[in-house]
């Protein structure tokens, strides 16, 4: 993980001896898989067992993003994956059904087997369970998937044995917990610092008037935030639809007002987007004048998904949140969007943990085959 220790030597991070004792770790893991590599063809030896996998958990702001983003562009494997867990789930229900609408028998093995010919490492950011209806299947399914060789890697911020902890018939949760303490090696990373949030309230989350400064002050938030780690394009499936993530790193996506509010996305496209990336960047939001009521909708519904999953926002925009939409027939519904904003400025909402996957509210998906 050359990678790091460039960035600390560059200024870029500080010294983390945590995050120093994963990086090695994640390194040799990177040395097994490719001692595992067959040469060029991509192919994986039969003959010895797939290396073990790691399930890196630790508090928020810890860096697990940032040591699964280096590991994944080093990780000498071409048919790899990385997907936020909650994306990876609603993948997997929607296969189970296609494949149970072809035969009646037991489809959760075919789903195993054909994802494991598309993919040989699995990266997950965010592993946690909150439906039973996922719960019950994930044993069988992981258990199909390493019996063909796969190796995971995932992150989280809950101990293996801390995972469904209270949900619906736990006891049918359970082997999967034990299949992940006999597969993959488990590492907690404490660093005894939220970096995340010391980085959010090193400097506004909310800039105006736009122009040069904060379109200079959005730039550095996002170095900042993201700490070197390489800024990537990647595609969201939404319901069988593509939606496309122009500037990503590290948990942290960037777009501009208009890729997200100008164009005809809705609530499902913005939940995914919120339950994705622990931080959504927005640059240039303008006055939301009464000629621009369907892009203030969007930009309400918008802010809706990533307050209830408190997911973090840094925007610049052309007025202060209260004069965003002085006038227009939907500036009443609009008050409550002003109240969030403002509460998304501030420290207990920066510092709390995200509801990713929980019913009563909520990594990009990046896929090599070369």
């Amino acid at each position: 993980m050359d990678s790091l220790k460039q960035a600390v030597a560059e200024g870029r991070l500080q010294p983390d001896p945590g995050q120093a004792e994963i990086a090695a770790h994640l390194e040799a893991l990177c040395e097994a898989l490719s001692e595992w590599n067959e040469g060029k063809s991509g192919l994986f030896s039969k003959s010895k067992p797939a290396p073990r996998g790691l399930y890196l958990y630790g508090g928020v702001g810890t860096g697990k993003s940032l040591m699964m983003d280096l590991f994944f562009d080093a990780a000498p494997v071409a048919k790899k994956r990385r997907v936020h867990f909650h994306q990876f789930l609603q993948e997997i229900q929607a296969r189970i059904t296609h494949e149970r609408e072809k035969k009646d028998s037991d489809p959760l093995p075919r789903v195993a087997k054909a994802l494991a010919k598309q993919t040989r490492l699995l990266c997950f950011d965010e592993l946690q369970v909150t439906d039973v209806g996922d719960a019950m299947i994930l044993g069988r399914l992981f258990d199909g998937l390493f019996a063909e060789g796969v190796v995971m890697v995932a992150t989280s911020n809950r101990h293996p044995d801390d995972l469904y902890k209270n949900g619906l018939n736990r006891q049918l949760f359970e082997p999967f917990i034990d299949l992940i303490k006999q597969t993959l090696d488990v590492r907690e990373l404490d660093s005894g610092r939220d970096y995340r949030l010391e980085q959010l309230e090193a400097a506004p989350v909310y800039y105006h008037p736009l122009g040069s400064e904060a379109d200079s002050a959005m730039d550095n938030a996002f170095k900042r935030l993201t700490r070197g780690a390489k800024v990537q394009t990647c595609i969201l499936d939404v319901n069988g639809r593509e939606l496309v993530v122009p500037r990503q790193a590290a948990g942290v996506a960037r777009f501009t007002f208009d890729e997200l509010c100008a164009r005809p996305l809705g609530p499902a496209d913005y939940l995914m987007v919120s339950e994705t990336f622990h931080t959504v960047m927005i640059d240039r939001a303008p006055l939301l004048t009464p000629g621009k009521r369907d892009a203030a909708k969007r930009f309400v519904t918008l802010i809706d998904a990533l307050y209830e999953i408190r997911t973090k926002l840094i925007m610049s925009a052309e007025a202060e949140a209260s004069r965003l939409y002085p006038e227009g027939d939907y500036a009443f519904e609009f008050q409550r969007t002003v109240s969030r904003l403002m509460e998304m400025s501030g420290r207990a909402y920066l510092a709390a943990e995200r509801r990713v996957g929980e019913s009563d509210e909520d990594s990009p998906d990046r896929t090599h085959s070369e």
